[in-house]
């Protein structure tokens, strides 16, 4: 027989009977209740629901239970959920017929607005400063730069790149330790070909570069992270481990000096290399940027950079500074005809680099990414104080902590607002066993400058409620 319970909630003025009938959890149960409520008509479009605090306390089970439902009837699009004015039935939900089972949902719509990490809003790109570099670029450059091409790199490339990093970002090195590739993912795959064996990896980082180290026969093994960055006490036999110092991804911590240090000394008491992925590097809002890990020392370290986050990813120009004794193997592993980046793009971002337009470039899109993330930050502490926005002011993207077992019905909530963005487990290693959170990645430099507040107020309606 199923049992009656009937909540008397002040809010609503009125009383709410839901039928809970059949087996399973309390979370599922009371699901179909508000399903069955809302497709038969009972629960008419615009009501507004208790408090998931009252439901709770009168259903006598944690708050997540509800919250959790909630949220899952969010996602599939029959409540909505607003800061300030509550939890809903949705306006567009139609009553089945009398007699007529309930249909499964159907799949989400196309995402109108994009808050997936990954790369700058590309209208940003520097169009007039890269013409005039690369107009000087094709005046001056010598005949030979349209011949078959230095697989090392264009040197004049590789001697801006040797001044700009040293200067920027601490980084020991030469023209002659560089190596040009066309980004991180070739950088990884070069690697692994010279070192092979074990990497270690962080526990929370981009799937792709696991996914492209195991294609290449290198075996991950994750290494905790928390506010402090890697734990690179845990490092052993590895022959590499590969890091995110200067701001940990996707986490967002930097790696603390100790633990700076305790990476070096590893490489350099077992032979082992420390592959420093120097990904966002330059946007660092709070302070200074932290120098590169490879200054504390050049010949244990890698340094591995690219364009794709402060200009674009569709230049496919990376580099490594390498350790003197793996330039020729990498050199020799890269090969005489691997495809790399074009001699003009080349020659382009060096002049790009040299009269002074990337420093412009770097320092304007500061500013407005950290124009970006300061306003993400008011606007959830206004419409969602109950989420905590995690890691260091930096880069392009920013983690907001959430309550335990939220993640994937916040994701789905998003989908069905419009909005792309993706949750922090997607992002762990596969194989890790220790501590989990829940979390949305987010971000926050994509959207073009129109579309961004929009972005977060579809944001903040995917968000759970305030307990």
């Amino acid at each position: 027989m199923p049992e009656s319970w009937v909540n008397f909630a002040e809010r609503l003025g009125a009383d709410l009977h839901l039928e809970l009938a059949g087996t399973g959890s309390r979370r599922a149960v009371l699901m179909r209740a508000l399903r069955e409520a809302i497709e038969s008509g009972r629960l008419a479009p615009g009501t507004l629901l208790p408090p998931y605090r009252s439901l709770a306390a009168d259903l006598s089970v944690a708050r997540n239970t509800v919250a959790d439902a909630y949220a899952e009837l969010v996602a599939e699009g029959r409540l909505t959920a607003r800061q300030g004015s509550g939890t809903r039935v949705a306006e567009r939900v139609v009553p089945l017929p009398s007699g007529t089972r309930p249909r499964s949902t159907a799949p989400p719509p196309r995402p109108v607005h994009d808050l997936v990490q990954g790369q700058p809003d590309p209208s940003a790109f520097p169009r007039s400063a890269w013409l005039a570099s690369a107009r000087r670029a094709l005046n001056t450059a010598p005949h030979d730069a349209f011949g078959p091409g230095d697989p090392q790199g264009r040197p004049e490339l590789r001697r801006a790149l040797a001044e700009y990093l040293a200067r920027v970002r601490g980084v020991r090195t030469t023209p002659e330790r560089i190596v040009v590739c066309s980004g991180a993912a070739h950088a990884l795959r070069l690697l692994s070909r010279v070192l092979g064996g074990s990497w270690a990896v962080e526990a929370y980082g981009l799937p792709f570069h696991r996914g492209l180290l195991a294609e290449c026969g290198v075996r991950t093994v994750p290494l905790d992270v928390d506010g402090e960055g890697a734990d690179t006490r845990g490092l052993g036999g590895e022959r590499a481990v590969l890091l995110t110092p200067a701001h940990q991804f996707p986490t967002g911590g930097p790696l603390h000096p100790e633990r700076r240090s305790a990476a070096v000394a590893w490489a350099g008491s077992g032979g082992g290399v420390v592959v420093e992925d120097d990904y966002d590097g330059e946007f660092r809002y709070d302070r200074r940027p932290v120098g590169a890990v490879q200054g504390l020392d050049p010949e244990q370290v890698v340094y591995t950079g690219s364009v794709s986050k402060s200009l674009s990813p569709g230049l496919r120009i990376g580099w490594m500074a390498l350790p003197g004794r793996l330039v020729p193997d990498v050199v020799a592993a890269k090969g005489e005809r691997e495809p790399y980046a074009g001699a003009v793009e080349q020659l382009t971002l060096a002049d790009f680099l040299a009269c002074g337009s990337y420093d412009r470039h770097v320092r304007r899109m500061r500013q407005r990414h950290r124009r970006r993330r300061d306003l993400l930050v008011s606007v959830l502490a206004e419409r969602a104080p109950q989420v905590r926005v995690s890691g260091i002011s930096a880069g392009l993207h920013a983690v907001l902590d959430l309550p335990e077992g939220s993640e994937r019905s916040v994701v789905k909530a998003a989908a069905w607002q419009g909005l792309a963005v993706e949750g922090l487990s997607l992002y762990r290693h596969p194989r890790w066993r220790g501590p989990v959170r829940d979390g949305l990645v987010v971000g926050y430099a994509t959207p073009p400058e129109h579309l961004y507040p929009g972005a977060l107020d579809l944001l903040c309606r995917a968000l759970p409620p305030a307990p």
